[in-house]
């Protein structure tokens, strides 16, 4: 588990998870039929489960039940193993991708208190031992919906960058600078932006850092 430094304390911390719950309940209401008609189409296209949940590491590596819309097939080959990516990402799955629309269920995250609106995106929990001590520093604030990373690349970027601005953001947090990246974000949804890494249908997995271990 994280050692915390605590960046996100006091009077400016209290006003960001105020903030959060705030946005998240009326938002949920706002987009109640959206999700809902989601969740029909996921149903008709792909079946059941609606919902993708998965264990995720938040802040000091607590772990939480991360939610989002499916977007994939349950497709194997002859041996059982899951296809690749790009193999079981349906066309709704890549559109709900391409327009975040994917995320709307992790509201639900935020009002609960597991994540925040902005922050480093949570990870996979198998990353967590092949960190390195900095990079482990990504988990000293709370993990986000929306990031510093997000906006600057997002998923075009290779694992060191996106460490690099993850950190970045850690060590510049301000509530000015989550309403900075919430506004760049509005921008990078409607241009559709960092949607995947080249040659890639999302990310590929993170294997370590090279030369940490």
């Amino acid at each position: 588990m994280t050692n915390l430094r605590n960046p996100q304390s006091g009077a400016p911390a209290f006003l960001k998870s105020l903030i959060d719950r705030c946005f998240a309940a009326p938002a949920l209401l706002i987009f109640l039929p959206v999700m809902a008609a989601i969740a029909l189409c996921i149903r008709v296209t792909m079946g059941s489960p609606v919902l993708f949940r998965q264990l995720r590491p938040g802040r000091g590596g607590q772990v939480f039940m991360l939610c989002k819309f499916r977007t994939m097939r349950d497709a194997r080959d002859a041996s059982g193993r899951p296809l690749s990516d790009a193999e079981r990402l349906t066309r709704l799955g890549r559109f709900l991708r391409s327009a975040s629309l994917d995320e709307l269920p992790q509201l639900w995250n935020v009002l609960c208190g597991d994540l925040s609106l902005v922050g480093p995106r949570p990870l996979l929990c198998d990353y967590l031992p092949l960190y390195t001590a900095e990079q482990r520093r990504r988990h000293d604030v709370m993990p986000g919906i929306t990031g510093w990373t997000q906006v600057n690349g997002r998923n075009t970027l290779d694992w060191d960058k996106k460490f690099a601005l993850d950190l970045w953001y850690v060590d510049h947090w301000s509530l000015m600078l989550d309403l900075r990246i919430l506004a760049k974000t509005a921008a990078c949804v409607l241009m559709r932006n960092g949607i995947s890494y080249k040659g890639d249908a999302t990310m590929p997995v993170f294997s370590g850092t090279k030369g940490s271990h």
